[in-house]
């Protein structure tokens, strides 16, 4: 499918401006997969439509080897407007929480320095 060799692939390392977007992703795949441009834009657009709509409905979806996306429904509480600090009611809501996989969360510490780490 792609005549290019491997050194010659762009990975998540080299990604400018500190954050992938979908646009590279399918870049990543046109690149190192060999689909073309609009078949590799439409597998990320369908990728994410699929865990959105998992996650709409109320279902956890879970990547292996990359964490969980739950839905968590948090209950109504008093709050504080913080400029005037009058009282407000939050409403019930639902969130989405990520909890990374134990395999991520080695990758994450060994791939990025700690603060402190190179001293003595």
């Amino acid at each position: 499918m792609n005549d290019r060799p491997a050194t010659d692939r762009s990975t998540a390392a080299d990604v400018e401006g500190g954050a992938l977007t979908k646009a590279q992703l399918a870049e990543m795949l046109y690149e190192q997969i060999g689909f073309n441009k609009r078949e590799s834009k439409d597998i990320v657009d369908a990728f994410f439509e699929v865990i959105s709509t998992s996650l709409v409905q109320g279902d956890d979806v879970k990547l292996s080897g990359f964490g969980n996306f739950q839905i968590r429904t948090k209950a109504p509480r008093p709050g504080r407007n913080p400029r005037t600090g009058e009282p407000v009611a939050i409403e019930a809501r639902r969130v989405v929480t990520f909890h990374a996989s134990p395999k991520l969360k080695e990758a994450v510490q060994e791939g990025g320095s700690t603060p402190g780490s190179d001293a003595p």
